[in-house]
């Protein structure tokens, strides 16, 4: 991912995860008895409670495709800070060419996202937040930047701790 070091992985097993579907494609293979087809799916979970995962499942079937993603995001599943509803400061990532650019926006905003970030966000439990995607459309790689950036977040406990000052003096500067 990147150099952030204090990944929070978390468990499936005690959770109530909500399933998104990102996107789905249709995948051809050319041998020389002719075309195979098979469908690949890029999910995401959450329970829109500060954790979620993404997955990718590849089927000769839409529906084992979209169980396999399911799966494989289940056994990714990281812990993000949530503040208030929205995230706790700005953030930018890069994956491939997908740059994302996510700030923090006041109660009832909403999530302005599109596409493959919104699925994210709104898994995550995010309610209020303001994203741009800049570069690269690919779902794929916006999925993997979003997780990033949202990984690359601290919330003000850490950075008061990490800083050894009082929690207020965080707000307040």
């Amino acid at each position: 991912m990147s150099q952030n070091t204090n990944i929070r992985r978390v468990k499936a097993s005690d959770l109530e995860l909500k399933d998104r579907l990102v996107s789905i494609q249709r995948v051809t293979k050319v041998t020389k008895g002719g075309r195979t087809f098979s469908f690949s799916a890029i999910v995401v979970v959450g329970d829109e409670n500060g954790v979620v995962g993404f997955g990718l499942g590849k089927a000769s079937e839409v529906t084992a495709a979209i169980s396999k993603g399911i799966e494989d995001a289940k056994k990714n599943l990281v812990k993000v800070p949530i503040y208030k509803g929205t995230i706790p400061h700005e953030q930018e990532a890069k994956f491939g060419g997908a740059k994302v650019l996510i700030k923090p926006a006041s109660h009832g905003t909403g999530v302005k996202a599109g596409g493959a970030m919104r699925a994210v966000l709104e898994s995550v439990g995010i309610t209020d937040v303001l994203a741009k995607s800049k570069g690269s459309s690919n779902p794929h790689n916006l999925v993997k930047a979003t997780v990033m950036a949202l990984l690359e977040l601290r919330d003000p406990q850490t950075i008061a701790q990490q800083r050894s000052v009082n929690l207020n003096k965080v707000f307040n500067g």
